[in-house]
């Protein structure tokens, strides 16, 4: 089997599929790799840095897609691209497949190839350890857009993140204390910030209290600490998750009117539809805009920021399951690895995830197998 590693084409996308330590990996392993030129110069790799590990660069999108059977992506493809797609293919990406587009859903099944989400690929535990891996890095880089956009030269209160003696640092709320919440919570802390973390989960809340010493101030979610909370905050981040579905909006235009100007709203969760009635997806050149004195960042791929480790990282989530689709197709895969499985929206162009078919309103046309069904 071909893997083949498009360029990707999504607005501001900077990160590629694999990056060249993943794909010597796979050479070493036998399996023939095909990366399209200039697909990994937004993270800083060359075409030369591919050849040297033992991939071959293919001179357009198209080839890629022509001649691999597994096509490796981060973004989902494109609509033209999707119709690149036939019978015996398979793609790989975060193609978000209950929220897209039904143009590009449509797409894929008049194709016919298999279609693997990596955002819905998860353990029995529930955890997703590629959209993780993602997940880290958004929390991660939220006090340098925090930072920079409570500078007075973007419109932001003039307040220091970490403050200094004699003046208070920002009050920072992050909402939710999964994977993105709580790296934010944690990078905001290591800034001098002061943080209040809030979650639905009384369990998880008692868990985070401990981790971080008693230093994070812990809420549950409800009407009541919303209102109270982003009566102060400086920052506000939004960091809620809905398995398979859009995230909820837990921050109306009445709560939200008691958020000061010059405050950010750093929403993370955009890609499932925000957690902010105010929220609309932007792109990373144009990231920000202005809603009642309050500047939004609402960018759905923020880690493709920093593209190369994000390429990097998806690398090291991703690897294993490449090989193992590839070692020996998709449907062996799936029984060797209930995660992978879990992520399966459809195959042959049918949709076998009734997350996917609900969401589109369409019957699950098959089932998976792998425990998953």
């Amino acid at each position: 089997m071909i893997i083949g590693v498009p360029r990707e084409l999504a607005p501001d996308e900077k990160r590629v599929g694999l990056a060249p330590a993943a794909v010597l990996t796979l050479a070493r392993q036998g399996h023939d790799v095909l990366v399209e030129r200039n697909a990994g110069v937004g993270s800083g790799f060359s075409d030369e840095d591919y050849r040297k590990v033992g991939a071959r660069v293919a001179g357009d999108t198209e080839e890629v897609y022509r001649r691999a059977g597994l096509v490796v992506k981060v973004q989902a493809p494109t609509t033209a691209e999707a119709d690149w797609l036939t019978e015996g293919q398979t793609v790989l990406g975060f193609l978000m497949l209950p929220t897209c587009e039904p143009a590009l859903l449509g797409a894929l099944r008049r194709g016919g190839c298999s279609a693997v989400d990596t955002a819905a690929i998860s353990r029995d535990d529930g955890s997703a350890p590629v959209l993780a891996s993602m997940s880290r890095i958004a929390g991660r880089i939220v006090p340098q857009l925090a930072a920079r956009y409570l500078q007075s030269d973007h419109g932001g209160s003039g307040i220091l993140l970490g403050g200094l003696a004699g003046v208070p640092p920002a009050e920072a709320v992050v909402l939710g204390g999964g994977i993105a919440g709580r790296n934010a919570a944690r990078a905001l802390l290591g800034c001098g910030a002061r943080v209040t973390l809030l979650d639905v989960d009384l369990d998880l809340l008692h868990d985070l209290h401990w981790r971080f010493e008693g230093r994070v101030t812990t809420y549950p979610v409800n009407e009541y600490t919303l209102a109270k909370v982003l009566r102060f905050a400086d920052v506000v981040v939004g960091a809620v998750r809905s398995p398979g579905g859009r995230a909820p909006v837990l921050v109306d235009r009445q709560l939200e009117d008691r958020v000061r100007d010059g405050s950010v709203v750093i929403d993370l969760a955009i890609d499932q539809g925000g957690c902010f009635a105010a929220s609309r997806p932007t792109r990373l050149s144009d990231p920000v805009y202005v809603v009642d004195g309050v500047t939004h960042f609402c960018a759905p791929n923020t880690p493709s920021l920093v593209a190369r480790t994000a390429t990097y990282a998806l690398g090291n989530a991703l690897l294993g399951t490449v090989a193992l689709i590839a070692a020996g197709g998709l449907a062996a895969a799936m029984t060797a690895d209930p995660a992978l499985a879990r992520g399966v929206g459809l195959i042959g162009g049918r949709v076998v995830d009734p997350r996917v078919a609900g969401a589109h309103g369409l019957p699950v046309e098959g089932r998976r197998t792998g425990g998953t069904s």
